[in-house]
């Protein structure tokens, strides 16, 4: 592997099948390196090797020019760093390029980046491109992920008739192309729709290409969104992601993040309520991957997560608990498979079968609060970051570690003991817990299987006349009584 460098960059331009001259390159380097040097301070990209950074912004940019000639001027909208525009000028030098965009520090960039290239005919516009842009252009390009057609709303009033919107996509965009299809058909046409890959790599791409017809504006539709957008987003110095249709493929993974086989699909999942989300953002501010708000929501905290503002019926989809509050995207701790065969930890180790979601967020609740040495969630159980689930437990998830196990029929164990809590059996308190050990609870209704009844058991003392504990209540005391006495603490002890 080449190190960085004009060399290593031309070869790899190369590779792919772009070719600049000499000059070229040293200013395509020049901008890496002063990217390079500003991401520390202003989250400009999440990417870092050489070689990524190279395929996945410049030739990504670039590539553009293999099925386009770009109009002038041209509106880089929602810039960010300055891709595709800073790439593309400098391709092209001939074409007026309009950087857009609206974070100051980033517009700063910017600024700084053309006046130490030297890049003439270039201009930093610090706001959103909208209903006030001051001009008409020839054209609009954006790598941005707002939908096709909020971006076309955003547009119809600066782009002239004949006029060209280039989208770099994704390949998942059928369904907005098919939405703008029936809400713009007056004012624009699809005039191509190029898929491809990047060379080298299995990332597929589409740029979307638009003709701005002669049809009316409404004005009024997309000031209204810019007036939405405005106010303290402008002042958020962090990636914010606009979305507005219920067929962005953004908004379609987030809502499948509200059932456990999305959340295991994709390793993320939403957390709700203020207390929660609050203590999760400070206590482990590295699993949240992103913040979610209806358009008058405040900001991340923190810049370097994403700010998703969502169109307020869609964050009313994603808010099910009705928080009316911020929701963060946490990444999903990794989940072992539990063996038996591995060493046991010491102390217990809880054996969850509970189908509820509730019940499994408050056993690993009590898991946390009493010290357990981890938690295995059986075959049958609830996801414990299912919303329901996430709720219950709130910042126990990060606290305790989580693991997969078997069917709660198929659970056997040699490498320590397993407690099943039962109805019959010795009290908890009448003899000691072992070292190291698995507490079993079972599933509510059909109970333990026969293997585990015939096994340790440990039943809880009540009064006459009630049947019997909620499974996940049950849990904790045998938990909460385990912990006394790995403390050294008995029911005569005051403390």
């Amino acid at each position: 592997m080449q190190r960085p460098g004009p060399d290593a960059l031309d070869s790899i331009l190369k590779r792919c099948g772009i070719t600049l001259d000499s000059r070229q390159i040293d200013l395509l380097w020049q901008y890496h390196r002063m990217l390079r040097e500003a991401n520390a301070r202003l989250n400009l990209t999440r990417i870092h090797n050489f070689e990524n950074m190279v395929l996945k912004h410049y030739v990504d940019s670039l590539l553009v020019l293999r099925f386009e000639e770009l109009p002038s001027p041209l509106i880089d909208m929602g810039s960010g760093p300055g891709l595709p525009g800073v790439p593309l000028k400098i391709a092209r030098p001939g074409v007026r390029m309009i950087l857009a965009e609206p974070r100051g520090a980033r517009a700063d960039f910017l600024g700084e980046v053309r006046d130490e290239l030297g890049l003439e005919g270039v201009e930093v516009y610090p706001h959103k491109v909208g209903a006030d842009y001051p001009d008409r252009v020839a054209g609009v390009i954006t790598r941005a992920v707002a939908s096709i057609p909020e971006t076309l709303d955003r547009v119809a009033g600066c782009l002239a008739p004949g006029g060209r919107m280039l989208f770099m996509k994704g390949p998942g965009c059928d369904d907005e192309i098919a939405e703008a299809a029936g809400s713009h058909a007056g004012s624009f046409r699809l005039a191509a729709d190029h898929a491809y890959a990047i060379p080298g790599t299995p990332h597929q791409r589409r740029l979307v290409v638009y003709e701005r017809l002669e049809g009316p504006v409404d004005p009024a539709r997309s000031s209204r969104r810019d007036s939405r957008s405005a106010g303290v987003a402008s002042d958020f110095e962090g990636e914010i992601r606009e979305i507005t249709s219920a067929s962005n493929p953004t908004f379609r993974r987030l809502k499948s993040l509200l059932g456990g086989p999305g959340i295991r699909e994709h390793g993320e999942a939403i957390l709700a309520g203020s207390r929660i989300v609050g203590e999760v953002a400070g206590r482990f501010p590295d699993a949240v991957i992103g913040w979610l708000t209806g358009t008058d929501g405040p900001p991340p905290p923190q810049p370097s997560w994403p700010w998703f503002r969502l169109a307020d019926p869609l964050f009313k989809e994603l808010d099910v608990a009705g928080t009316h509050a911020p929701l963060s995207l946490v990444r999903v701790p990794a989940t072992p498979t539990w063996s038996d065969a591995a060493p046991w930890p010491d102390g217990c180790t809880l054996f969850v079968p509970f189908q509820d979601p509730e019940n499994v967020g408050a056993v690993i609740r009590s898991a946390a609060a009493f010290g357990a040495a981890r938690v295995v969630l059986l075959r049958e159980a609830a996801h414990p970051f299912h919303p329901r689930s996430s709720r219950a437990a709130g910042p126990a998830l990060f606290q305790v570690p989580l693991g997969v196990g078997p069917r709660l029929a198929d659970l056997k164990a040699e490498g320590a003991p397993l407690i099943a809590l039962d109805t019959d059996g010795p009290e908890l308190s009448e003899s000691p817990f072992p070292d190291r050990f698995g507490l079993v609870v079972g599933v509510e209704g059909p109970g333990l299987p026969p293997h585990l009844r015939a096994g340790h058991r440990r039943r809880i003392a009540m009064r006459p006349g009630v049947e019997s504990l909620n499974a996940a209540a049950a849990a904790a005391v045998a938990l909460y009584a385990w912990s006394r006495q790995s403390a050294g603490l008995t029911e005569q002890d005051p403390t």
